[in-house]
């Protein structure tokens, strides 16, 4: 019982270390990257689409990504919800068949915003893991009168150790993100 405890708790936390790291990417950094873009909602034709859904995004160099409509008629949606966008900064142009969209330079204020928005997220990982953490004690607690106090406690020490191990991943991911935006 006290395996199905650790094991829930275990996937819990790992969904929050990868749902930070995945919002960490949506975050700019100096380069064009693909995964700015990936969370954009596009209203196309009255409803709120994802873009990967719309269209295919690529690199065409460090500054410029490069937006391929799988349907023609959703440029001037797709442009209208990257100019929407408030921390990407970019002006869309598009040629007829596919949407550039190429960023402006990040100046050291920009960038160090952005470090104050990836650090917000990163403490909303680190209370994801912890309530995964209470959760998981509250369920051992539960099982007191079956598995007996000794097993519980050692149970919490390794959850306690697990609950490190986690934290640990989200600000070691945080810290290459704050490298990341502040490398010029």
């Amino acid at each position: 019982m006290i395996e199905e405890v650790f094991a829930d708790a275990k996937e819990r936390m790992t969904k929050a270390v990868e749902a930070a790291k995945e919002s960490f990417a949506t975050v700019r950094t100096g380069r064009a990257n693909p995964a700015l873009l990936q969370n954009l909602m596009v209203d196309y034709y009255g409803t709120p689409t994802p873009l990967p859904q719309l269209a295919s995004v690529a690199n065409q160099d460090a500054r410029s990504l490069i937006i391929t409509p799988y349907d023609k008629g959703a440029m001037k949606a797709i442009e209208q919800a990257i100019r929407d966008m408030h921390n990407l900064g970019a002006n869309p142009t598009n040629d007829g068949s596919v949407v550039r969209v190429t960023l402006p330079e990040l100046t050291q204020e920009r960038r160090k915003e952005f470090v104050k928005i990836v650090k917000a997220r990163a403490e909303d990982a680190r209370v994801g893991v912890r309530n995964a953490r209470r959760s998981a004690k509250d369920d051992l607690d539960a099982l007191k009168s079956e598995v007996g106090e000794d097993d519980v406690a050692r149970a919490e020490k390794e959850l306690e150790a697990l609950t490190k191990q986690f934290t640990d991943q989200v600000d070691e991911a945080f810290k290459r993100k704050e490298a990341e935006l502040l490398e010029v």
